[in-house]
């Protein structure tokens, strides 16, 4: 059984990482998934920084990334918003995905804190690689290795 992925709308904007994390979903080493809500703010955001796209191709877009990931629409998980708190509100409709959909894990880039040393946006390592580890090399210095299965 793949690693279940809430794949949120930060993700989902530039094209590089976008396809990036879709061709991971496609291989099946996950199961990506996202709600039309994300879905809807991921392009917000790029009709926003590129307002030269026209929506009929955001449309079409969106129309591409749902047909290539299998099941990974989320509904039926707007009853669960209310009951979450979160230090931002407008994040509880991603954790209610999450829920709903069994993910474990959310790959969200975040800015470390200062006092972060391993384990930080690494789900998505972790969930492709057979083993890794996070080794120190410094001050506020680390190397992340991974051995993946081919």
């Amino acid at each position: 059984m793949p690693f279940i992925v809430i794949y949120d709308a930060n993700v989902l904007v530039g094209n590089t990482q976008r396809d990036f994390l879709i061709q991971i979903a496609q291989t099946g080493l996950v199961q990506a998934k996202w709600t039309d809500r994300i879905l809807d703010e991921a392009l917000a955001a790029v009709q926003k920084s590129r307002p030269d796209i026209q929506l009929n191709k955001l449309a079409h877009l969106r129309r591409l990334m749902i047909e290539a990931v299998p099941d990974c629409l989320v509904t039926g998980y707007e009853p669960l918003i209310e009951g979450l708190h979160l230090g931002d509100p407008d994040d509880r409709h991603v954790l209610a995905a999450a829920i709903k959909s069994g993910a474990q894990a959310d790959p969200e880039p975040r800015q470390a804190d200062a006092d972060d040393e391993c384990w930080r946006g690494l789900a998505v390592v972790a969930a492709l690689s057979t083993r890794w580890a996070c080794e120190r090399s410094g001050y506020r210095r680390e190397r992340v290795w991974a051995e993946l299965a081919l």
